[in-house]
């Protein structure tokens, strides 16, 4: 029976130094202040949102998966940029029907 308290207890003590050591080593002792509520370190362009801008989003991890608020966050910012698009695109084929068919008059 002591020998067995022995094992855990030198178990224990070589998990503490090695999460110490890991934590000196990868710096994962240090905290960032939170940010505040309703915003994300997600970032896309007010508009004009690019290919390269949307390659380079780069969601928060968490413990399931990705931060389900910035997930979020982009496929709204890009549904309106989509929107946007489809508004001036039709915008102007309906332009470009109408001006043939005032040069056909």
């Amino acid at each position: 029976m002591t020998m067995v308290l022995l094992y855990v207890v030198v178990l224990i003590l070589i998990a503490i130094v090695l999460f110490g050591v890991a934590s000196v080593v990868f710096g994962r002792g240090e905290q960032l202040p939170p940010l505040p509520r309703a915003t994300t370190a997600t970032v896309l362009p007010a508009s004009g949102v690019t290919g390269a801008d949307v390659e380079a989003v780069k969601f928060s991890q968490t413990l399931r998966g990705y931060k389900t608020s910035e997930v979020d966050w982009v496929l709204d910012r890009l549904a309106q940029e989509l929107d946007s698009l489809r508004a001036e695109v039709d915008a102007l084929r309906s332009q470009r029907v109408e001006s043939a068919a005032d040069a056909r008059d």
